[in-house]
């Protein structure tokens, strides 16, 4: 089936949540620009956002034109929807900092430089924080009524519970103003965003309505949650961020391989371009062939790409066979670090894999695999015991330094699964 326009897209896809009347005919007959709002409280995005940007890359690769917008001005007030309690005022030296890393990695997804239809970045902070109060005041606040904003979500869970400061309850004004503004300067016609954003972007919607006197519209998308119900981006290691520096493309890979197989579908929709055709293929093997897990395999394949490269991707998979027995040889320092991140370590100084290096037998004992010189003989004779995945066969064998991962690091292994990282110390 081919798809003709970028609607009928997100409908395939399952990202109709919710829209105004009149958007679907909109956008199968016209190039429209449409935008979406960054938040700015981390130096980096999360895998969480993927499907946001997604959504804008969609637009641009129907001729669409995407406009990303970094919350300059709204990061320094912060949003209440999803939020039980305040959040932590950011400075604006931190946000003006994690919106350079964020518009670093928007680069990455969308097309500045298209001839046709270039992405278009901006900065709400050019406006929200120049207008002055009395001005806003007078032209955007009388259009609402504190009735209605009470009456929203975000609003009534917080009086609720602990309560919402002015500050936050004035964040729908905020983005509003975002709206009415990009529809000003660039006819922007379209916010679209997360389902827990309709009524902010409702609201500006009706003030662009009640100001103006014209027609914007809204669409939002389910939020990227698991089959459990948890918010997509979460991990034993806590938020799994775009950023390589805080999440190793490694870790980033292996958390997308191990997706629920009840999830992995509807995570190739959402956050690949994978086509039609080829989702529903991999869907059958879900179904057929569940071990080979081949549909989580394309999905961390595509988004890893996209978000680190190629070569990222080959790394990945290299270090993932590390993990079922294959030789390591060709990882550096850190891609040994990532891999066993999790297993148990030992530390030892260098001076003990001087010359011909530590007996092998005395290095097993060091690392609890086993109690005694006598345990460790019957464990190398039996050929349970591996060296950087390579199996000891003699009892007499040593381990120096020229065995060491760039001098720092062996990998210890009894068995099948039981790894022992050894880190070389000064």
């Amino acid at each position: 089936m081919t798809v003709t326009n970028v609607f009928d897209e997100f409908e395939w896809r399952g990202l109709l949540y919710s829209y105004t009347e009149g958007l679907r005919d909109l956008m199968a007959k016209e190039k429209i620009k449409a935008y979406i709002g960054f938040d700015p409280s981390a130096p980096s995005l999360h895998v969480g956002n993927l499907l946001t940007i997604m959504g804008l890359v969609r637009l641009q690769q129907f001729g669409h034109t995407p406009i990303a917008v970094a919350g300059g001005g709204t990061g320094l007030i912060g949003d209440p929807s999803g939020k039980t309690t305040e959040r932590p005022l950011l400075s604006k030296e931190d946000v003006a900092f994690n919106i350079e890393g964020i518009k670093a990695q928007l680069a990455r997804f969308l097309d500045f430089n298209s001839k046709t239809n270039p992405a278009i970045m901006v900065n709400n902070a050019d406006w929200l924080t120049t207008t002055p109060l009395t001005d806003f005041l007078r032209d955007i606040g009388k259009h609402f009524t504190v009735n209605a904003l009470i009456a929203k979500e975000s609003v009534k869970r917080r009086l609720e519970s602990e309560g919402i400061s002015f500050t936050e309850f004035s964040y729908v004004l905020l983005q509003s103003f975002d709206y009415l503004t990009l529809f000003e300067r660039y006819n922007c016609l379209l916010q679209m965003g997360g389902s827990d954003q309709w009524g902010n972007i409702t609201a500006g919607v009706d003030l662009i309505r009640r100001a103006r006197g014209q027609t914007a519209h809204a669409l939002v998308w389910p939020l990227l949650t698991t089959t459990t119900g948890s918010k997509m981006g979460k991990s034993e290691r806590g938020t799994v961020w775009l950023d390589p520096a805080q999440t190793s493309p490694y870790h980033f890979y292996q958390y997308l391989f191990n997706t629920d197989d009840r999830d992995v579908v509807t995570y190739m929709k959402f956050l690949t371009l994978l086509p039609r055709e080829r989702i529903e293929e991999l869907a059958v093997s879900v179904q057929s062939q569940p071990e080979q897990r081949q549909a989580q395999r394309e999905l961390a394949r595509d988004v890893t790409r996209r978000v680190h490269g190629d070569e990222a991707v080959s790394r990945a998979e290299e270090a993932s066979k590390i993990l079922f027995g294959a030789e390591i040889k060709d990882l550096d320092l850190q891609d040994v670090m990532d891999i066993f991140a999790d297993a148990p370590s030992t530390e030892i100084g260098n001076g003990e894999f001087a010359g011909p290096g530590m007996a092998i037998t005395d290095l097993i004992i060091k690392t609890g695999l086993a109690k005694s010189k006598g345990e460790a003989r019957r464990l190398i004779e039996g050929g349970g015991i591996y060296l950087q995945n390579v199996r000891i066969t003699d009892v007499k064998s040593t381990a120096s330094l020229k065995h060491a991962i760039q001098g720092r690091v062996f990998v210890l292994r009894k068995g099948q699964r039981e790894y022992h990282l050894v880190k070389v110390i000064d």
